[in-house]
């Protein structure tokens, strides 16, 4: 069971039981000596700092006991936590930026808070060979950071696949614990309940909105030392995340992109302005000043480290240009094609053309 102090009892009571906004919560803090004093006697800061239309609030001690015990005690059935400003596992590192969200309600694993965190997104359609290799890295990363995505498909998926297995995994939602966005995920939202940690700023019951998503973006960048883009169109919303960490003081990465692949256009831009290069996990490390641990890769036959080694030396093929290069027959490099898939080793990009991993 959740221990609340008193202080951190009256902030949960000031945003989940009156009908305040955010800047009008922040002046209230401001205004009063302490959340507690808030608490304790609201009207007078009330009148001073809230719309009239929003100042209806309990008049007693009593009854707002009685409501911030109440909503207390749900969140408690339900299996969440709350995470105040006040709190000793708030991340410093979310406090530090501009609008910083008073609570954070969790449900999974609350020791991932204290954990170095790692950003990895990419937009809703994502290049096979970036999927594949976004999963990679984020299982790479996983063993050092807690690796922070949203829920959505492409980018977010190979971020939550690749860091499933350790476990540290903290999704961030658009909407309320209770909620699911996309409903599709649902599953994949339960899973990650169990095995890491589901994070949303706003109220369980609260379902997405459409400046929800700009929201949560800035979350995934101030809860982060970094973040990571797979792929970003001209206009993706993915590129919001990395905008948000640019003007936190975060380091950004991208993975390189095909001249002219609009899906990657997003993450060119970035690498011209600077953002770092990456092409595995090793040069997150890099960045970090963290030393690499090498990963043992698969057992291939001698015929398939000769295709590995022509994909790796020329980029993206076609299959019959494999055959051409290697000197094999084409119905031989599809089956050698198809063993380095299984094995992790290579992915298919399209239109028979295969791009090692």
């Amino acid at each position: 069971m959740a221990e609340y102090t008193s202080d951190e009892r009256a902030i949960l009571w000031l945003c989940a039981c009156t009908r305040t906004e955010y800047r009008e919560r922040v002046s209230l803090l401001r205004a009063a000596p302490s959340p507690s004093a808030l608490f304790e006697d609201p009207v007078p800061y009330f009148e001073q700092c809230v719309a009239p239309e929003r100042r209806t609030v309990s008049r007693t001690p009593a009854e707002r006991e009685r409501e911030i015990a109440a909503f207390v005690g749900e969140l408690e059935l339900k299996g969440y936590f709350a995470v105040t400003l006040l709190s000793e596992d708030y991340p410093r590192s979310l406090g530090m930026i501009s609008l910083p969200p008073l609570v954070l309600y969790g449900a999974g694993r609350r020791e991932l808070l204290a954990k170095r965190r790692f950003c990895i997104v990419g937009s809703r359609v994502i290049p096979p060979w970036a999927e594949k290799l976004g999963r990679s890295i984020s299982e790479a990363l996983s063993h050092r950071f807690a690796i922070v995505t949203g829920l959505a498909e492409g980018g977010d998926s190979a971020a939550i696949e690749g860091a499933m297995s350790e476990g540290n995994l903290i999704s961030v939602l658009p909407c309320g614990l209770d909620e699911c966005y996309p409903a599709a995920h649902a599953a994949l939202k339960e899973r990650i309940r169990k095995k890491g940690l589901l994070l949303s700023e706003l109220l369980p019951s609260e379902t997405a909105k459409k400046y929800s998503f700009h929201a949560r973006n800035r979350l995934l960048a101030g809860l982060s030392e970094g973040v990571l883009v797979l792929s970003a169109g001209k206009r993706s919303g993915t590129l919001i995340t990395a905008n948000c960490a640019l003007e936190y003081g975060r380091d950004v990465f991208a993975l390189p992109h095909n001249v002219g692949s609009a899906q990657g256009e997003g993450c060119n831009d970035l690498l011209k302005k600077g953002a770092y290069v990456v092409t595995c996990a090793g040069d997150v490390f890099d960045a970090f000043g963290m030393e690499t641990v090498a990963k043992q890769g698969p057992d291939l036959t001698p015929d398939e480290a000769r295709v590995l080694e022509v994909l790796r030396s020329e980029g993206e093929l076609h299959a019959a240009v494999i055959a051409e290069r290697t000197g094999l027959k084409i119905f031989e490099v599809t089956a050698l094609l198809s063993a380095l898939e299984i094995k992790g080793a290579a992915v298919k990009s399209g239109g028979n053309r295969y791009q090692a991993v």
